[in-house]
């Protein structure tokens, strides 16, 4: 059975560092393109990161330079290193896979299209807390 499982959250200071791992129990992990979403309660939950096979990626803009997305095909397992973390990254994080090439996901690292929703993605982790105090 497929499996992602984040771990690495917590509370931190503004300014701080975290790093999220996700652990996937997934045949053939490196054909798969992945992501890490964010959620905080009463909205949506949005794209934060995501890479592809090959390690094209993209960001939300609000992240750019503070957050970097990267994997290991090796150990299956994908990170998010979260730099001078401010309160309003507080949030539940997931992690989540695409590996049906959904045009969402692609369109997004093709950089004609903006982050993918989460409808496109159909595999997710049970997520991990972030908070992030002023």
């Amino acid at each position: 059975q497929e499996q992602l499982t984040e771990s690495g959250g917590g509370s931190v200071q503004a300014g701080g560092s975290l790093r999220l791992s996700c652990s996937a129990s997934f045949h053939a992990y490196s054909t798969y393109q992945m992501a890490w979403f964010r959620q905080v309660p009463g909205k949506e939950r949005e794209g934060v990161a995501v890479i592809d096979s090959d390690g094209n990626t993209i960001y939300k803009d609000s992240v750019k330079g503070r957050f970097t997305i990267s994997q290991d095909n090796a150990k299956n397992t994908l990170y998010l290193q979260m730099n001078s973390l401010k309160p309003e990254d507080t949030a539940m994080y997931y992690c989540a896979a695409d590996h049906r090439g959904n045009p969402q996901v692609c369109n997004a690292l093709g950089g004609v299209a903006t982050m993918p929703s989460g409808n496109a993605l159909d595999a997710w982790g049970q997520g991990t807390l972030v908070t992030v105090s002023s």
